[in-house]
């Protein structure tokens, strides 16, 4: 992998953490656990490093303790570096309080792009389960000279069932024509991924701009307000893609990964997914467990029937017990002889013997962190 010094990746690690508030409560977005061993800022972070972006700033928010936790120095993305690396960048703005949308925490953190020697920006946010290798995107970005490309796919949208959806029109000549932030409508559209390629000088005169008028909002000041006046052009990303807006929408990206076709596109040989090294046991299973379509993180212990779900690392399932179509994260402990269908548990949940308990597809139900049932 070459490394990219020209260019340096943000991360805004908290954006739109209110439509998951179940799961936000005490974390911020990109620390949601996700697939049996990933955290969600797993997937941008890696997208820059297999890219060959190796200057990464990660915006926080609030509730950013575990996502501290996780990251670390960045060793396991080979981000501790001497050159560029991982920075964890501040969550409150320069006027006071946290910041209140990308263009305010773009202010507050300029010195550290100012510092930087890339000449392109690469921004993202960590709420899109995506892998996408970013060059072709900044070939695309310097051979038409745009001031802004964004990035973005293709796919079905009901403003029934999702949210922060920011739909894009584009001319023959692909450039932004139309901009709608949540609108009322359903069918298959190009979407928006929050992502956006655009220059360290030219992200220079947005924010400094924004920051004399008290402007905040990415999307409807710059996207909206000046898709005439500058040149912004889009970049069909056609890979696989699974935004994390509510919690059936987590719960489904969730069950997606168990259609092993899914699962090949997300996590593909060339762009391999990266995240902190665990150093659990290998899964024990029972002499009376039936384990069938399901992936099981290390360190679990399964002594009854686990069908359609994902376990992640130390779920404990008793004799007995049939989990059916479930999430269950970190530390998870289920009893003898329960029926779980349909459920998602947070970290370090504890279900005592007998229980039963039930969800829908369309609406799972939710167990907090350390709960107990």
């Amino acid at each position: 992998m070459s490394v990219n010094y020209n260019v340096l990746g943000l991360i805004f690690a908290s954006m739109h953490d209110g439509y998951v508030s179940e799961l936000t409560k005490q974390r911020t977005m990109g620390s949601i656990p996700f697939g049996g061993r990933y955290r969600l800022i797993d997937f941008p972070l890696s997208n820059f490093v297999n890219s060959g972006v190796t200057e990464v700033g990660v915006i926080t928010k609030s509730n950013y303790g575990s996502l501290l936790d996780h990251l670390g120095s960045g060793r396991d993305w080979d981000l501790s570096r001497k050159k560029g690396g991982l920075h964890l960048l501040p969550p409150y703005s320069q006027t006071g309080g946290i910041y209140k949308g990308r263009l305010d925490a773009l202010s507050n953190i300029w010195s550290f792009v100012e510092h930087s020697n890339a000449k392109y920006v690469i921004l993202s946010n960590a709420d899109v389960v995506t892998t996408i290798d970013f060059n072709p995107v900044l070939q695309q970005h310097m051979d038409t000279e745009a001031d802004i490309t964004l990035i973005y796919s293709k796919g079905m949208f009901d403003s029934d069932k999702n949210n922060c959806a920011t739909i894009l029109d584009f001319d023959s000549e692909n450039t932004l024509s139309g901009v709608l932030v949540d609108p009322q409508m359903a069918g298959e559209c190009s979407q928006w991924l929050d992502m956006l390629i655009i220059s360290k000088e030219f992200l220079k005169k947005i924010v400094s701009e924004a920051a004399s008028r008290n402007q905040y909002s990415f999307t409807r000041e710059i996207l909206q307000g000046k898709n005439n006046e500058y040149r912004i052009m889009g970049y069909e990303h056609k890979g696989l893609f699974m935004r994390i807006d509510s919690i059936q929408s987590y719960y489904t990206a969730n069950q997606m990964l168990l259609d092993s076709e899914k699962r090949n596109a997300l996590f593909k040989k060339s762009m391999p997914v990266y995240t902190k090294i665990g150093d659990n046991g290998p899964v024990k299973y029972g002499l009376e467990s039936d384990i069938s379509n399901s992936l099981i993180a290390d360190g679990c212990v399964i002594e009854g029937t686990v069908e359609n779900s994902i376990l992640f690392r130390g779920v404990t399932v008793g004799k007995g017990t049939v989990v059916r179509d479930c999430v269950l994260l970190q530390g998870t402990k289920v009893g003898a002889n329960c029926t779980l269908s349909s459920i998602i548990t947070d970290k370090n949940v504890e279900i005592s013997d007998e229980k039963v308990l039930t969800g829908s597809e369309t609406y799972p139900l939710y167990i907090g962190k350390n709960g107990k049932i």
